[in-house]
């Protein structure tokens, strides 16, 4: 049984079974469209808002989303709330107050609330810190209300970016995902709140890129790709909840998998938190994985194995399990189990103290606060990446400043495409279209109407706009005003991409999962049309996941003069996209998830072994158009002086320094990324993995010395026991601009040399990028078994010289 305070045990002595069972589920006061999958199946028959009192006699366990399943006032849905909670504490016989749980990915996903940059914009910013910071800010507005859990931060490790929940995740390097994920945990429960790690485990490995499909992963690809940044976040950031993944692996649902809920993430990381289950997860078990007869039978596999608490609703937690344990079919032991951790949870948030919810609501809040303004657009600003520029940008470099810009194309006047899937734009309030989205959100083509005013005082250029085509369907009826807006510019930037929704409202987000990684409807023949006008044209892409934009980046005709990616930005978006453009802003993000070649070259990761690369005894090329951890800046960066320890124990850290100098003329930021490879193992290891990684600022000329602590455990794996090892021998260290940069400074052999194609080689252009030579590391000793005690973070210094 759970170690607990005195004061739950004495609470859960009390207890009857009923009055248990009611503290592990959630209820759902509002149902409003479709924001949850089979929502409206799962959910027929609950009770109405109206019964509350019946509906809680024995208490509950959760309120669902109580601000956001629909558009609410905060402040008079605050006063709703402290008025049910205190009945809750006079009216029930136990006095329980309920856990309010939200989605918070990209901010709160409530009306009038701030609406960050999606988690996938985390990632291309590299910056683990400002994602605390922001994380903290959405933490803080979220205590304010009277909630007390988060359902984030999204920790599934991209694998195909044709699944269409890639814009929920952080990157394609656990590494990435895992400090960044753990940043946000921190930030957002040194608020207060409870944050979510999801979905545990392996979600995004599905069969191509399907949602809710099988996942076929084998147990080495789970330990050492899907499991870390969980391990990290329970691990360093002392995450208080785990959600699990809907699908199965090999064969076994998570919802019904003990040896990942239980036997690893609390017999070995000791996780003392509450395991909640994904939306109808415990239903699932009999409606779509058919491993159980009736929802009896899917409570007690759930329960049996980990599950604490069944949301959103009780479908199978309260009745069918009482009855079940009522005919001797379960042993109430494994309720007891959960009810102590969901108390013990009640209890750490302060929600089993006499005074909880007895002072006054928030008269008044501003979900939009300066505070939050500002977070947003500094974490777009770091999270747009410049994929390519023959010197048009950034524009207020040019000798004659343009005096006619136009700003085309379905995403150039659309706040909606600035936000992912789970902000409450997109989620909810695409259900309300009369309602007004509650905050300022300025769209790019209003962003270049800001950075001009900034830029040219008095004296901005004129800016013309035209739609040209909607992001879906085949209609071109619109190139034609689209070419004449564009015919007489100066400039022409076009915004191109997605359109985030659930469950086919949409291109990209959950259950749009998508065939093609080509740009969706008619957007590439609109920006083709635009570029043969012979008008300069910026490619901006506001996307959920990478396309493969191959034909804009290296085609062989004419192509855009420079390709901007945004991974929906949040409210700031608009601004940022603007003032990187126009140079207010110097572009600093990296990709995060490599971009695609081609769908059919998916799914693919720049984590792979030799024989996951190109090579001549095949007419594929899986290597992608960029790698991870590329993107361009204003200003140039290199590297000198690498020094790295010679030899470490197994057990022990190494040291790797360099050198970092801006050799251009304008101040910027670079990401120094530390790279590793394994020469010899014993298992096939990757030929390039993120070791760590730095932002450094640098003004023209200026150098510093980044140093990086790294635990030998960066390069740990499971071995043939499935123990997960740290091996003597030697490694190699260098330092790169991206995952593929090599020592030359004009890309790696595998992303730029000749490709094999129907038997006939074929050139393809070279992509930027710098790197020192590698260094050799020995690592001595035995072979070094890692334990919970290791470390696997790595300290950085940066150090001006």
């Amino acid at each position: 049984m759970p170690d607990v305070s005195e004061r739950v045990r004495a609470l859960h002595a009390q207890m009857s079974l009923e009055e248990k069972l009611a503290q592990l589920v959630g209820y759902w006061l509002d149902q409003n469209g479709t924001v949850a999958p089979m929502q409206s199946e799962m959910a027929a028959g609950q009770p109405e808002s109206g019964a509350l009192s019946e509906v809680t006699r024995h208490g509950v366990g959760h309120y669902t989303r109580v601000y956001g399943t629909r558009p609410v006032d905060p402040a008079e849905r605050a006063a709703w709330l402290w008025t049910e909670q205190r009945r809750l504490k006079r009216e029930t016989r136990l006095g329980i107050p309920a856990l309010v749980h939200e989605e918070c990915l990209t901010g709160l996903a409530a009306w009038q609330a701030a609406t960050y940059p999606t988690p996938l914009a985390w990632g291309a910013s590299f910056d683990p810190e400002l994602v605390h910071d922001a994380a903290l800010a959405i933490g803080d507005s979220m205590r304010q209300l009277g909630i007390h859990q988060g359902l984030a931060p999204v920790l599934d490790v991209i694998r195909d970016p044709r699944w269409g929940r890639v814009d929920e995740c952080i990157g394609e390097d656990p590494y990435l995902v895992a400090t960044v994920g753990t940043a946000y945990v921190r930030g957002l429960q040194e608020a207060g709140v409870h944050a979510t790690l999801k979905h545990f485990v392996g979600y995004s490995g599905s069969k191509s890129g399907r949602n809710h499909a099988p996942v076929s992963a084998g147990p080495r690809e789970i330990a050492d790709v899907f499991l870390p940044p969980f391990e990290m976040a329970i691990l360093e950031g002392g995450a208080r909840s785990v959600m699990n993944s809907y699908a199965d692996i090999d064969g076994v649902p998570m919802a019904a998998n003990t040896e990942y809920l239980t036997s690893i993430l609390r017999g070995r990381w000791g996780f003392d938190g509450v395991v909640v289950a994904d939306y109808f997860a415990v239903a699932f078990l009999q409606v779509m994985h058919a491993i159980a007869a009736d929802r009896g039978e899917a409570a007690a596999l759930a329960l049996e194995a980990g599950i604490d608490v069944e949301l959103p609703t009780g479908d199978a937690y309260l009745q069918p399990l009482a009855d079940r344990i009522r005919a001797g079919a379960l042993d109430e032991a494994y309720v007891d189990r959960a009810v102590l951790r969901a108390l013990a949870q009640k209890e750490e948030l302060g929600l089993l103290d006499p005074d909880a919810f007895e002072g006054e609501p928030p008269a008044a809040i501003d979900l939009n606060s300066p505070l939050h303004q500002g977070l947003s657009r500094r974490l777009a600003a770091e999270s747009v990446i410049l994929l390519s520029n023959d010197g048009l940008l950034p524009l207020n470099r040019w000798t004659d400043a343009p005096a006619r810009v136009a700003v085309v194309g379905p995403n150039a006047h659309r706040a909606q495409a600035l936000m992912g899937c789970y902000s409450f734009a997109n989620h909810v309030l695409a259900h309300h279209p009369d309602l007004p989205l509650g905050f300022e959100i300025p769209t790019v083509l209003e962003g270049f109407g800001a950075a001009f005013d900034a830029e040219y005082a008095g004296a901005a250029p004129e800016l013309v706009f035209a739609p040209g085509c909607a992001v879906e369907g085949d209609d071109t009826s619109g190139f034609a005003a689209a070419v004449d807006a564009v015919q007489g510019c100066d400039v022409a930037v076009v915004v191109v991409g997605d359109q985030a929704g659930l469950f086919g409202r949409g291109t990209v987000g959950e259950g749009n999962d998508s065939e093609s990684l080509e740009l969706p409807g008619v957007q590439r023949q609109l920006v083709e049309a635009l570029v043969a006008t012979g008008t300069p044209v910026v490619l901006v892409a506001l996307t959920g996941r990478p396309y493969a934009l191959g034909w804009a980046l290296d085609g062989a005709g004419a192509r855009p003069g420079a390709v901007v990616q945004a991974f929906f930005p949040g409210e700031g978006g608009g601004l940022a996209v603007a003032d990187v453009v126009t140079g207010l802003v110097n572009p600093s993000g990296r990709l995060p998830v490599s971009l695609p070649r081609s769908t059919g070259s998916q799914p693919y990761s720049y984590l792979h072994p030799i024989l996951g690369g190109p090579s001549d005894v095949t007419s594929t090329d899986s290597t992608p158009q960029r790698p991870f951890g590329f993107g361009l800046s204003y200003a140039q960066f290199a590297y000198a002086d690498l020094v790295v320890d010679a030899a470490v124990t197994s057990r022990g850290t190494f040291t790797a320094a360099v050198t970092v100098t801006n050799t251009g003329d304008v101040a910027g930021t670079d990401t120094v990324q530390l790279y590793g490879h394994d020469v010899v193992a014993t298992i096939t290891r990757p030929v390039v993995q993120l070791l760590g990684y730095a932002r450094v600022e640098l003004e023209p000329g200026a150098s510093s010395r980044v140093t990086f602590e790294v635990p030998t455990t960066r390069f740990a794996f499971s071995d043939r026991r499935m123990v997960r090892i740290v091996e003597p021998g030697e490694v190699e260290v260098w330092v790169a601009s991206h995952a593929a940069a090599s020592p030359t400074g004009t890309g790696a052999k595998e992303s730029t040399g000749g490709v094999i194609s129907n038997g006939r080689a074929t050139e393809r252009r070279a992509i930027p990028g710098t790197a020192t030579a590698r260094a050799v590391v020995t690592i001595t000793g035995e072979v070094h078994e890692v334990t919970i005690d290791d470390r696997r973070s790595v300290e950085v210094k940066v150090i001006a010289s």
